[in-house]
């Protein structure tokens, strides 16, 4: 498969009822076409059921230099986006959250981003606990597949200032950690997984979602039990681990 289509596979799988990762319109997807430019799911767009014509290819370049304007407006925003299109006769417009997968798929040197609103990772974020959970490991496959930590956006308007958060905490976190994420947790709105293929950005989130009905489950009946940072780390670096999570990255 070519990566459209991987995309759209990967996008149909998250969007899945029984998983219960997004409804009706909710979430967005995107992978790499080449060092230019990208598919992004288009605005509206329902992830159960879409096809490759439910994506937009976006030049990368003009969306990036939109996170770098000041006092840009709405309708500024809508027509900068609009002509980042590679084809400009393509009628659908790229998500709303186009800028803050620009930002990712340039920063982290990723080739596939998967934003989702799973009920068992919202049911954290919409709490007191959201920092806590994204803070803390409670067991060794959460650091394996998540990361040592995960990097917590506190709420903010969906658009450019969700983005220029969003940017400003994942470069925080790669100046302490020498390297991308793999978790991204947005304050009472979702989940972005950062990936190397479709399969990546799957196992993270399915095991993100595994995680906060742990956390939430531990909350429950008394105080989670976090790992230490020194166990997190060891785990983390095990050569056998290692293989592990390169095993779970899968092949494009």
């Amino acid at each position: 498969m070519n990566a459209l289509e991987q995309l759209v596979e990967m996008t149909r799988t998250l969007g899945q009822p029984h998983m219960d990762y997004v409804i009706i319109g909710e979430g967005n997807t995107s992978c790499r076409i080449d060092a230019d430019s990208f598919w992004v799911k288009a605005s509206g767009q329902q992830m159960n059921n879409i096809g490759a014509d439910g994506f937009v290819a976006v030049r990368l370049a003009p969306v990036l230099a939109l996170l770098d304007q000041a006092d840009i407006s709405e309708e500024q925003l809508k027509q900068g986006t609009k002509a980042a299109k590679v084809d400009p006769t393509v009628v659908p417009l790229p998500s709303i959250e186009v800028t803050f997968h620009a930002a990712l798929l340039e920063d982290c040197s990723v080739q596939c981003i998967a934003h989702t609103h799973p009920v068992a990772v919202n049911r954290v974020l919409c709490s007191s606990r959201a920092e806590q959970f994204a803070a803390n490991r409670v067991f060794p496959d959460e650091v394996v597949l998540c990361g040592p930590r995960s990097v917590y956006v506190p709420y903010a308007d969906p658009g450019l200032p969700l983005a220029r958060a969003i940017r400003e905490r994942v470069r925080a976190y790669m100046d302490e950690f020498g390297e991308a994420p793999k978790v991204i947790l947005l304050g009472s709105h979702g989940l972005i997984a950062l990936g190397q293929t479709p399969i990546e950005a799957l196992n993270i989130t399915a095991m993100c979602v595994k995680s906060a009905d742990i956390f939430a489950g531990a909350c429950a009946i008394g105080e989670p039990v976090f790992m230490s940072q020194e166990d997190i780390m060891h785990i983390y670096k095990r050569p056998d681990e290692i293989y592990r999570r390169n095993q779970f990255v899968g092949t494009q």
